[in-house]
């Protein structure tokens, strides 16, 4: 066990907190609070914040400010940027004043930052003053670590609590109104067909497929349009991206379809599953995942089998993140899902090798099938017992286990 798993143990929580709190205050005076002199938005939610993040970082860029973004994917200040090595969202205090610190430097005006429950929870965000903060959506996640749903949207509820000046909030949201009563000077909304700033209206023809995009997108026009960019403007900047690292990214096209996505929760899982079978036309979904995390979030694992067994064609569990946990139970837990439904357990497989499960995919993949690896999208490192990490990349293992198989 880790000193800080040990610690955690015997420190009683409130002491927990008096020490992450006094960490942030002790960074930003150590780098001289750099919030102060830039214009930062804080995205929060449960899906979609890391493409938000970077649809933000475009639209901003695009009118000729100088920006930087930290996100779960990478970290870019101007046109320098590197891979997020850290394993997490939202890094450490000193990291995230550091980067803060750097931007300034380099001359940047607007900082765009992933902000996490979990680094909510840890005083993260504290000391950092918000331009604005932009909520994507919510649904059940981390509910054992917050210890409730309720306790979860009081963690993100705490960014918007924070930051007075602009709020942008999803419309279409059951808990927009819990965001709404939270006040600043100005609050925009946003939706696809309600809000103040909705897709009926602008109609977008986004490259990034997925109706989950099309939100993404409308936050990003949203920020663009309360720091005075037009909508047509944000609109056009939007629609020319293509790709988002590991978000429903296409690694393999022909014979068949490979997409690598990140997608740990229950319901990205399922728009996932709805929208590839409502954009292509597909013989068979073969799905490879497990559940992100061991140690946490016991509950969605059941969950995500049940999705997987509604929607796919064959399955393939395995391997993901197992920290300290016994793989083979979080597999068990995964599998007791499918075994509720009505699944053919012919069509199951468990590989806890997550490469060969993987390979396993493509060798089960015939022309019109569309193979779905989730769980890990463009993430770098796959993370074991005893604070082990290997070197990691979904979208690379893809394409060495396609080749060994003739690439067909």
């Amino acid at each position: 066990m880790s000193f800080k798993k040990f610690a955690k143990k015997i420190i009683p929580g409130f002491l927990i907190g008096y020490y992450h709190y006094f960490l942030a205050f002790i960074a930003a005076v150590f780098y001289f609070f750099p919030s102060q002199r830039l214009k930062v938005v804080g995205v929060t939610g449960t899906n979609g914040k890391s493409t938000t993040v970077e649809l933000i970082a475009k639209v901003l860029r695009d009118q000729g400010y100088s920006v930087a973004f930290l996100s779960s994917i990478k970290l870019k200040v101007k046109d320098r940027e590197r891979k997020n090595m850290f394993k997490m969202t939202m890094p450490g205090r000193f990291q995230i004043q550091k980067f803060l610190k750097q931007a300034l430097k380099e001359g940047c005006q607007y900082v765009v930052l992933e902000v996490t429950s979990e680094g909510i929870k840890q005083h993260r965000h504290c000391f950092i003053r918000f331009e604005a903060a932009v909520l994507t959506n919510l649904t059940p996640e981390h509910i054992e670590s917050h210890g409730s749903f309720e306790k979860y949207r009081q963690a993100k509820g705490k960014l918007f609590k924070a930051t007075k000046k602009i709020h942008i909030i999803n419309f279409d949201d059951p808990n927009k109104n819990y965001f709404l009563q939270f006040r600043a000077q100005k609050k925009y909304d946003y939706g696809l067909k309600q809000g103040k700033i909705n897709n009926r209206e602008l109609d977008l023809k986004l490259k990034l497929v997925g109706d989950f995009n099309i939100y993404n997108a409308l936050a990003a026009i949203s920020l663009g349009f309360s720091q005075n960019i037009s909508l047509n403007q944000a609109k056009k900047s939007v629609e020319e991206v293509a790709i988002i690292s590991g978000r429903m990214e296409e690694v393999i096209s022909k014979p068949f379809k490979v997409f690598v996505d990140y997608a740990v929760t229950p319901d990205s899982l399922e728009k996932l599953y709805l929208e590839i079978k409502k954009i292509f036309p597909i013989n068979n979904i073969i799905a490879v995942f497990g559940s992100c995390g061991g140690g946490r979030d016991n509950w969605k694992r059941p969950v995500m089998g049940k999705i997987a067994a509604k929607y796919c064609d064959k399955i393939i569990i395995t391997n993901e993140d197992p920290y300290d946990e016994d793989p083979y139970r979080i597999l068990s837990m995964i599998k007791s899902g499918i075994s509720n439904s009505k699944f053919p357990i012919s069509n199951l497989w468990e590989i806890l090798d997550r490469r060969k499960a993987i390979g396993k995919a493509l060798e089960l993949a015939k022309p019109g099938d569309v193979v779905l690896i989730t769980g890990k999208g463009s993430e770098p490192w796959m993370c074991l017992a005893n604070d082990k990490k290997i070197p990691w990349d979904d979208r690379e293992i893809v394409k060495e286990e396609f080749n060994l198989i003739g690439g067909k």
